[in-house]
This record gives C-alpha cells, sequence and structure tokens, in this order.
C-alpha cells in the first residue's frame, strides 16, 4: 500500500448509540459538533473521546475468523476502508465531509466489557480503535471520502501533569504543585491535556504513565511528589518500571542547581526516563520546589523534545 492511499479512505459507515457500552447502529448522516462529538451520540462530550474510528479492513479480517459482526457492533462512530488509524500518531488531521477531526488518542483500556465481547468473546476496538476531538462542525455520509494529515512537526509539545498525594487524592488537600507545573509549561507554550491527583500507589502510576506515553503519546510527563525518603514514595521506582531508556542528566542536574539553594537537595531520588516518543521527569512535591526544578530545565527541554519527535537533529558543541 502506497503512502498515498495509506492517507485516504471510504466512510464506510456512520453510527451512534443512546448509551455507553452498547453497540451503535449505522444512520444515514452524522452531525458533529465542536468540541462535542457527534450530535445524539452517548460518547459525545467535552472531553478527548469524542469520535471513535475504526478501520472497516481490521473488521473484515475479525469476520474471516468467524466474528460475524455488524457496522457499529464495536461501537466505532466512524468505519472507515482505507486507512490503518492505529498506525497514525496522535494529532493527526482527519477529514470528511465537512468535518475535522484531530486524532487524541490510540487504542483504550476496557474497565468493563462490552456488549460485543460478551457476545462473541473478543472486542477489536481497544487495540485497533483511536479517539478523536471535533475541530470543525458538520455532516459526514456513508460513502464520503476521509482524508488525513500527519501533524506538523513544529506543533506545541504536549503534556501531562500527575500530583502523587495520598491527602490530595482524597480530597483532603488542596494541589498547588500540579497547578504550578501547569502554569510555566503553559507560560512556555505547551499543550497540557490531561492533569490528575493519585494516591501514592506505584501500580496506579504505572498504568497511567504506560496509558499517556502510549495512547495519548505527550511529549512530556511531569510527576509531582513521592521523591523522599518516605515508605510511601515510589514514584522513582514506579517510574523506572515503564521506562524504555534513562535520561539521568535532566534529574541530576535539577538536584546540582536546587543544592545550590539548599543541601536537603541531595535527598530528592526523583528520575527522569524515555517511554517510547515520550519524556517523564519526576518533580519534587512542593510548589516552591516545582517552580524552581521547572525553571532550571525548561529551556533545555525543547530541544530534548524536538529530538525525541524527530524535528530536530543532534548537534555536538564545537
Amino acid at each position: 500500500m502506497s503512502e498515498e492511499k495509506s492517507l485516504k479512505g471510504i466512510v464506510r459507515a456512520v453510527c451512534v448509540s443512546p448509551a455507553k457500552g452498547t453497540e451503535k447502529r449505522p444512520v444515514e448522516s452524522g452531525h458533529f459538533l465542536k468540541d462535542y462529538g457527534i450530535e445524539n451520540d452517548a460518547h459525545a462530550g467535552k472531553w478527548h473521546r469524542q469520535v471513535s474510528l475504526l478501520s472497516y479492513d481490521k473488521v473484515k479480517e475479525f469476520n474471516a475468523k468467524g466474528g460475524s459482526v455488524v457496522d457499529g457492533d464495536f461501537g466505532e462512530n466512524l468505519l472507515v476502508e482505507g486507512i490503518d488509524f492505529k498506525s497514525l500518531p496522535v494529532g493527526s488531521i482527519i477529514r470528511a465531509g465537512s468535518v475535522t477531526l484531530r486524532m487524541t488518542q490510540i487504542g483504550k483500556e476496557c474497565h468493563s466489557h462490552c456488549a460485543i465481547f460478551h457476545r462473541v468473546g473478543d472486542c477489536i476496538m481497544p487495540r485497533e480503535g483511536v479517539f478523536a476531538e471535533v475541530l470543525e462542525e458538520g455532516e459526514i455520509r456513508a460513502g464520503d471520502e476521509m482524508t488525513v494529515t500527519l501533524p506538523d512537526p513544529d506543533r506545541p509539545f504536549t503534556a501531562a501533569v500527575i500530583t502523587m498525594s495520598d491527602k490530595g487524592a482524597r480530597g483532603e488537600r488542596v494541589d498547588e504543585s500540579g497547578p504550578a507545573a501547569v502554569q510555566m509549561l503553559e507560560e512556555a507554550g505547551y499543550q497540557v491535556v490531561e492533569t490528575l491527583i493519585l494516591p501514592d500507589e506505584p501500580a496506579l502510576l504505572r498504568k497511567e504513565l504506560i496509558r499517556l506515553a502510549d495512547q495519548r503519546q505527550v511529549d512530556l510527563i511531569l510527576t509531582s511528589g513521592g521523591t523522599g525518603f518516605s515508605r510511601r514514595d515510589q514514584t522513582p521506582e514506579a517510574t523506572k518500571a515503564v521506562a524504555d531508556r534513562e535520561a539521568p542528566g535532566i534529574a541530576e542536574y535539577m538536584r546540582m542547581r536546587s543544592m545550590e539553594l539548599t543541601d536537603r537537595a541531595m535527598l530528592s531520588r526523583g528520575t527522569s526516563v524515555l517511554r517510547g516518543g515520550t519524556l517523564i521527569v519526576n518533580l519534587p512535591g512542593s510548589p516552591k520546589a516545582v517552580r524552581e526544578s521547572l525553571s532550571f530545565i525548561l529551556g533545555a527541554l525543547d530541544h530534548g523534545l524536538k529530538i525525541l519527535r524527530g524535528s530536530a537533529g543532534e548537534c555536538a558543541r564545537k
């Protein structure tokens, strides 16, 4: 399949459902509302998974093995022939009819098995489906051509911020560290796509780091808290557990610069690693330390993230 063909397809079906967790059913056309989704579809809303898309070719493969599913059975809004959505990067621009979408996530985790899983024992949507947000309102009908434009390599970096705090997760403490990081990131031109507050549970952090790196493909994940000597401080261990490669210089530089302000900075166990195309950096837990640490590294991160994304080359100092 040529690159030209791989970026064009035909909409085979537009599907909606009145309730979540149920099979969708084809409709003549879908009215897509900006920053919301398809009118009268249960999955529409002010979130990043407004529209679901699935390759018709993957459904054909599934049926060839005896699946016997029909359009909408996997909960997809748009069933499209000729495009392998899973192979596209998050941020791809998708156009069909008079609608413009932006891909926001690849695959998903099924917390409770959907109707099609209970009926046939499998569902390809978590593995092969993707999700998008609506950028431009309009109509899509079956038979419309769909085109995909790959993301601009010079687009703003995306980021997610995770605060690790038992009390914060229980609502017993107002999180100030996360908002401090978000403010600095946005002032530096980043698009912050998610913020989370988690208890100091390593399994929960590992799960979210994997989701944000693999499914949402954010460029940068910052964690705050859980880097000290307490037995509940397990953020570095959870971060290293999901790493493909280490990027130790970032954490080392933050500690070095912080020790110019307080010798207690030597007690921070924060780490910095890479998972796929995502950089993960552990920050200390206090708002003051978050601001200081970010101020030390934000300027240099720009070049590193461009290399990671592939929009800049390595350059040696002379």
